[in-house]
C-alpha cells in the first residue's frame, strides 16, 4: 500500500493513530499569536496554581488563612477562564472550531470539568447557590486542582506528541 496521509491520519500499510496536526495546522499553529498567548498563559496558571494550592491546604490544616485561600482560588478561576478563551481561539485558528476539533477533543471534555469544579468553588464562596461549609468548599478547590492536573498533563502528553511527530517529520 503507498504511504499517504488523509485528515492527520497516517497511513503505511498499517493504521496509525491520528497525527496531532495536519501541516496545513502546524503552519497556521506556528503563525497565530494565540500559540504565543496559550504558552505564556500556561505556566503562569501553573505558578497560580501552586500559590493557591498552598494556600489552600494551609487553610486546610491548620484553619487559618480562609480569605488568602478563598481569593486565591478565585483568582485561579480567573486565569484559567482566560486561558480556556484564549484557547477556544487558538483553537479556532489552528483548526477552524472554537471548542472539541478532533486533536483536542478529550482534553476540552477534561477543561469543561475542570472548569465547572472551579467554577462550583467560586459559587461556594461567594454564597451563589451552592452552600457549603468553608471546609467543604476549599475540600472541593482540592478536587478541582486535581483535575487541573490531569488536564495539564493531557495538554503536555499532546504537546509531546506534536514535538515527536515534528521531529520524524
Amino acid at each position: 500500500m503507498a504511504d499517504c496521509t488523509v485528515r492527520g491520519l497516517e497511513m503505511s500499510g498499517q493504521l496509525e493513530r491520528p497525527r496531532v496536526y495536519t501541516p496545513a495546522e502546524r503552519l497556521r499553529r506556528d503563525q497565530t499569536v494565540w500559540t504565543l498567548v496559550q504558552g505564556l498563559l500556561a505556566p503562569f496558571q501553573f505558578l497560580v496554581f501552586l500559590v493557591s494550592l498552598g494556600l489552600v491546604l494551609r487553610y486546610l490544616m491548620t484553619g487559618e488563612g480562609l480569605d488568602w485561600a478563598g481569593w486565591s482560588v478565585v483568582a485561579k478561576t480567573g486565569v484559567l477562564l482566560l486561558i480556556m478563551v484564549t484557547g477556544a481561539i487558538w483553537e479556532k485558528v489552528v483548526f477552524g472550531q472554537y471548542l472539541f476539533a478532533r486533536p483536542f477533543f478529550w482534553e476540552d471534555v477534561v477543561s469543561m470539568v475542570v472548569i465547572g469544579l472551579h467554577l462550583a468553588v467560586v459559587m461556594a464562596w461567594f454564597g451563589w447557590g451552592l452552600h457549603l461549609s468553608q471546609d467543604a468548599a476549599m475540600g472541593l478547590a482540592v478536587v478541582a486542582y486535581g483535575a487541573y492536573l490531569v488536564n495539564a498533563g493531557q495538554f503536555l502528553y499532546k504537546l509531546r506528541q506534536a514535538r515527536q511527530e515534528a521531529a520524524s517529520a
